[in-house]
């Protein structure tokens, strides 16, 4: 399971840090199952699904099937297809239609490229204010005799 947790994160193009930051773990955690000195555990998987909720968990798990599953077609003991979505796929009106902004399925950024985008929109929203510039007014040196001196700089 760890060689696929690996492939998953390859996949999403993300070192372990940003992997570990992404599904709120530990990457010391993320780092002893890549090491095998343990094994993922129910948190881990949790973790994973949430953060990727297409991805495949038969995959995950066993190494069966791809590794994320269609939004359409999924798993039928754990995915059952409301009626709402049926309703808007198998809907055959003669009149054509164009769809709608809501309709269309946007393709999920992974988390590298959500943080960027998140970066490029605070740096062009950043306002810098120049403070006054700080000044030293006192410096302490503590010995380990239990005696201190106090240094002032000149004005």
């Amino acid at each position: 399971m760890k060689d696929r947790i690996k492939q998953l994160m390859n996949a999403q193009h993300m070192n372990q840090q940003t992997f570990a930051e992404a599904l709120d773990i530990s990457p010391a955690s993320l780092s002893s199952i890549f090491n095998d000195r343990t094994k993922p555990t129910l948190n881990h998987i949790d973790a994973i699904k949430k953060k990727f909720p297409t991805i495949n968990l038969d995959w995950l798990l066993y190494g069966n099937g791809p590794m994320f599953m269609d939004e359409y077609t999924g798993d039928i003991d754990n995915h059952a297809v409301s009626a709402s979505s049926a309703e808007s796929v198998l809907n055959f009106d003669d009149s054509p239609s164009t769809p709608s902004e809501s309709n269309v399925v946007q393709p999920q950024l992974s988390f590298v490229e959500q943080r960027n985008q998140l970066q490029q929109v605070t740096n062009n929203n950043t306002k810098y204010i120049d403070n006054n510039p700080r000044k030293i007014s006192e410096i302490r040196v503590f010995y380990d005799d239990q005696t201190w001196e106090t240094f002032v700089p000149k004005k």
